[in-house]
């Protein structure tokens, strides 16, 4: 269902019994509510937690922003390599007023949130932001936007800039996004590659935005501030972080837990950039375990 949020429209699902507790789940740049697999989903909702997945502004089937024009990324990385300020057209804090904003329009003075990559940032900003409308925090494969930590490969950072053969092909946007996420995924938990087509597939038909995603990548690379201020995070945290991760070096996860008082590190031996199957009910207990302090 499509809602409105922070004044723009924003696409939600609201599943499970009302009286449950709430968890909002903030995916990763360009990624859409459905990258949250509805496996995945089901075991929270097997759990009790009422789960609330949307997309992000400028992707899936959220409001875009093309109007702002597509980002020049070659002018952003010197700008960032010389420590100049990147200009953006939104904010990772115009992006956690969404979120904050999903649960005014559902009724909710609070959640449990659970935010993966980008959306793990997103997830920090709402609680420095809006510390009220956070129960617990479960940060996954993500950092704090600190200076200095380790980048991943050239190989991945020109895999994640790169553009498919032909971008009005299925077949081509498909083979583009397959190697990508074969590239960062997990090594010791490969899925099989009918199963990442077909999950690849199925995102391109819903909704494809390289636009949104390079604005969303210019609204990281704005985000210089947000290390500093980690240390008001108040509530409840776990840090989850993959071992074999190429795409964040584990570093930025003992950085983040170190900044963040009282959080918790979860690091976790084959685990790359995404969300594998075989590690479904260790995230769930996770989550339990970090909603349970706050409670």
């Amino acid at each position: 269902m499509q809602i409105s949020a922070n004044g723009i429209v924003i696409e939600v699902e609201d599943l499970g019994k009302p009286t449950g507790e709430p968890l909002l789940l903030i995916m990763g740049l360009g990624m859409q509510l459905t990258a949250w697999h509805r496996g995945l989903v089901q075991q929270m909702l097997d759990q009790g937690f009422r789960v609330i997945r949307f997309d992000n502004r400028d992707v899936g089937l959220s409001q875009n922003f093309d109007g702002l024009g597509a980002p020049n990324l070659a002018l952003a990385a010197l700008q960032r390599l010389a420590r100049w300020p990147v200009r953006s057209a939104y904010s990772l804090s115009d992006m956690a007023d969404d979120a904050a904003g999903v649960l005014t329009a559902l009724g909710l003075k609070s959640a449990h949130v659970c935010g993966a990559s980008m959306g793990g940032m997103v997830a920090q900003q709402l609680a420095l932001n809006h510390p009220e409308r956070v129960r617990s925090l479960t940060l996954m494969m993500t950092d704090s936007g600190a200076r200095g930590l380790p980048r991943p490969t050239l190989k991945v950072s020109a895999a994640l800039l790169a553009r498919p053969a032909d971008p009005y092909d299925l077949d081509s946007l498909v083979d583009h996004y397959y190697r990508l996420f074969r590239l960062i995924g997990s090594p010791a938990y490969p899925g099989p590659e009918a199963w990442l087509r077909q999950v690849c597939a199925d995102a391109v038909r819903r909704s494809n935005r390289p636009q949104g995603f390079a604005r969303q990548l210019m609204a990281i690379a704005a985000d210089t501030g947000r290390a500093a201020q980690l240390g008001r995070i108040k509530r409840p945290t776990l840090v989850l972080h993959g071992l074999a991760d190429p795409l964040i070096p584990v570093a930025a996860a003992h950085d983040l837990a170190a900044r963040i008082p009282g959080a918790q590190l979860e690091l976790i031996e084959g685990m790359g950039h995404d969300l594998p199957e075989p590690l479904w009910p260790r995230f769930v207990a996770a989550i339990q375990t970090v909603a349970a302090r706050a409670a």
